[in-house]
Formats: C-alpha cells, sequence, structure tokens
C-alpha cells in the first residue's frame, strides 16, 4: 500500500492521486484543499488545514501530522482532559507514529488502570414489565397495556447495573477502534479484551456531535481518563465511509479545537477558578451583541462575577482569512468587548500566528490585547508562559489599560 505524509498547512505538490481517491479525500472531513498540479496530469498539490490523523484507502495511507511534535499535542489533549492528572496519562510510542497510533496504548493504559478496581456501577431507573413485582407499580401503564390484568407486571425500578454511560462510552470506542487498521499486534489485542470485558454493556452508536457529558465524583474520578479518551476516540473515528467505489476509514482531530479547548482549561487552573466562573463558550451566560438579543455571541474565553463578565478574550490556533476582510480576529474580539461593556479584551493564538500586540480602538477607546502560546517548548515551559498570560487576564479583569506591549 502506498502511503503519504503530509503536515498540517503545508503545500504537498505534484501527488498523483486517482479520480476516486481524490472523491475520497474530499469528501472525508479533513478539509484537504486539492487542486491540480500545473503540467503534471493525474498530479494534485495537497494543502492540510487544521485537521490531523491519519487516512485509509484502499490503496493509500494518508497521514497528516501536526507542525508540533506529536507529543506537544498529546500534551495539550491529556491536559485539557485532566489537568490535575495530566501526568498519569501515558502515551507509549515514537516520533514517527502517527497521532492515532501514538493514542491507542494512552487508552488501552487508562482502561486498564479503570478496570483494575472493578467495573464500575451505579443505579439507573428502569421500567419494565415483570413477571413479580418490583420497586413502584405503574398503574395506568398496567391498564393500558394490560387491562389490569397481571402479570407481567409494569413497575419502574432502580437497577444496580454496570451497564451504565461510562462503560458504553467506553465499549463504543472499543468497538470504534476494533473496526480500525492498527499496526500493534498487541494493541489489537487489547482492544478486544477489553471490550469482552464489557459483555453485559450495550454497544450504543453515539452520535459523535451529541455525545453525552459525563460528571465526575469521588465515586466515579478514576474513570475520568478513559472516559474523555473515549469520547476523544469517538469524535475522532470515522469507518465504513463509502465514496462511490472506493470505502475509507480516519481518524481526524481538529487542531482548532484541541488548541482552544487546551487554552480555556490551562487558563482556568492559573487563575484558580470554577467552570461556572470561567465557562467554555461562555456557557450558560447570554451575550448579545444588538439591544434586540438577536445577535447571539459565544467567547472563547469569558471571567463571570455573578451575572457580570469581568474579562473576555478569544483563542485562535489558525488566523482566520476571510476574502475581503482584513483582521477579521480582531473584528470579533472587539464585538465580544461590545456586548459585554468591557473597556479590553485578550486574542490569544498559537505562536506564529501573531505578533503581540494592543490595538486602541478609535473613538470607542476599546484596547484589543494580542498574544500568542509557544507550544515549541516542554510541557513546564508551555505551562509557564500560561501563567504569564494569566498575569495578563487579571489585569484585564481589573479594568487596568496596559500602555505596553507585553511580549
Amino acid at each position: 500500500m502506498r502511503k503519504l505524509s503530509l503536515t498540517e498547512y503545508s503545500v504537498e505538490p505534484s501527488v498523483k492521486l486517482s479520480a476516486e481517491d481524490c472523491d475520497a479525500l474530499r469528501g472525508l472531513n479533513a478539509d484537504i484543499t486539492i487542486s491540480p498540479s500545473i503540467g503534471s496530469p493525474g498530479c494534485y498539490d495537497l494543502t492540510p488545514s487544521s485537521w490531523i490523523g491519519a487516512i485509509e484507502l484502499p490503496n493509500l495511507t494518508v497521514q497528516i501530522r501536526p507542525k508540533i511534535a506529536i507529543s506537544r499535542v498529546l500534551f495539550l489533549l491529556s491536559y485539557a482532559m485532566d489537568p490535575k492528572h495530566w501526568r498519569d496519562i501515558e502515551f507509549n510510542f515514537g516520533e514517527e507514529d502517527s497521532l492515532f497510533e501514538a493514542i491507542i496504548p494512552g487508552f488501552i493504559f487508562h482502561t486498564k488502570r479503570a478496570f483494575s478496581r472493578g467495573l464500575l456501577k451505579s443505579y439507573r431507573l428502569e421500567e419494565s414489565a415483570l413477571p413479580t413485582f418490583r420497586g413502584r407499580f405503574r398503574v395506568q401503564d398496567q391498564l393500558n397495556r394490560h387491562f389490569g390484568i397481571a402479570p407481567p407486571v409494569e413497575v419502574t425500578y432502580d437497577d444496580f447495573t454496570d451497564d451504565i454511560e461510562e462503560n458504553r462510552l467506553i465499549k463504543a470506542a472499543l468497538h470504534c477502534l476494533e473496526r480500525m487498521p492498527i499496526r500493534s499486534i498487541e494493541m489489537r489485542h487489547q482492544v478486544r479484551h477489553f471490550k469482552s470485558v464489557l459483555h453485559s454493556v450495550e454497544l450504543i452508536a453515539y452520535d459523535p456531535r451529541r455525545l453525552p457529558t459525563v460528571y465526575y465524583t469521588r465515586l466515579n474520578h478514576h474513570y475520568r481518563g478513559v472516559v474523555e479518551l473515549a469520547k476523544l476516540i469517538l469524535r475522532s473515528v470515522s469507518y465504513d465511509l463509502k465514496f462511490g467505489t472506493v470505502s475509507a476509514a480516519a481518524f481526524l482531530v481538529d487542531m482548532n479545537d484541541v488548541f482552544e479547548k487546551f487554552v480555556w482549561v490551562a487558563l482556568r487552573e492559573a487563575l484558580r477558578l470554577s467552570e461556572w466562573q470561567f465557562p467554555s463558550n461562555g456557557g450558560n451566560h447570554s451575550v448579545f451583541l444588538d439591544r434586540a438579543k438577536k445577535v447571539s455571541l459565544k467567547p472563547d474565553l469569558s471571567w463571570w462575577e455573578g451575572p457580570k463578565c469581568v474579562f473576555v478574550g478569544d483563542a485562535k490556533y489558525k488566523r482566520i482569512n476571510v476574502s475581503g476582510v482584513k483582521h477579521p480576529d480582531l473584528y470579533q474580539l472587539l464585538a465580544y468587548t461590545i456586548a459585554t461593556g468591557l473597556p479590553g479584551g485578550l486574542l490569544c493564538y498559537a505562536a506564529g500566528e501573531g505578533e503581540p500586540a494592543i490595538h486602541e480602538v478609535v473613538d470607542i477607546g476599546k484596547q484589543l490585547q494580542v498574544t500568542s502560546v509557544d507550544l515549541s517548548g516542554d510541557p513546564k515551559e508551555i505551562l509557564s508562559d500560561i501563567e504569564r498570560i494569566a498575569v495578563i487576564v487579571r489585569g484585564l479583569r481589573a479594568g487596568g489599560y496596559l500602555l505596553q506591549q507585553v511580549s
């Protein structure tokens, strides 16, 4: 099988592709720009966007690598999933491995650790028709379905079971991995083994865009790592895809989402705020640009004290390009500051996407500050950079104008 290696936002020129492969790549949610190569019939220039991972076609394997080291991507992912215990998430891989192959050992490690205490169980409300009485009698259902004749008896009861959401998510992720081409024989064996451990758990076909929220307590916190990795896998894996006569499978992660979630979690931790005080995308708080409240805004970063927003900001992995519009990121941040009534806001890029600056808007006096996170260092250096940005956030929250650029 032919292998092709791409790097996000970098042009790979003159790649020979069949018409079927072109259609399959265009049909995937990978956002790869495919342009015919000038002077090379049957060849194309490929430019990936922010999606990284692996794509499997019948005769072609495509790896899309991040601009930064895979180890850094795994750090961003693991810290965002669990900032208190991110060091416990083990990923055994070589830098030549794809992101997909690197994530599987971490998922298996967390599965093994979570299951070492036995499968998590909880009470689940059940409604059923039973031969004997149990729980609470549902009189109306008994009359409607059985004309009052018993047995069976329509009842509602609490069942102590391992067929709960946490285990269902893990089993669904294992099922996805089982159908993907995993190179490691040992990892394939482990995936099948742990899926068999969950034999009594229902296999759910989750919509990756609407995964259930799992709330962690002292009873299920040891499941946090494996559940969050399971959700990442469910959002990222696609298999049995058909594009004409070509089938495809893919594991794709959007670096925009990875970066935005990391910045939100890391800043929240650095500021020592709760999710309610520093929610993602505004949380349950409403922010409107217009008086009629028809233009709703969802800032990536916001700090709330009661019903009042005291800081607003945006996180961008890549500078947005809009045809015919210059500086759309600054316009978006300006809208946030106007809607919240704040004197200024913060735009946080990944390093290399925006130079540190403070822009004072004419007439209305809003200050739009631009900074960046350097993702090239080790985790300690990256978190130190986040602490620097937290100082800027505290300054903006205090309502003070920063009159000099902060590097």
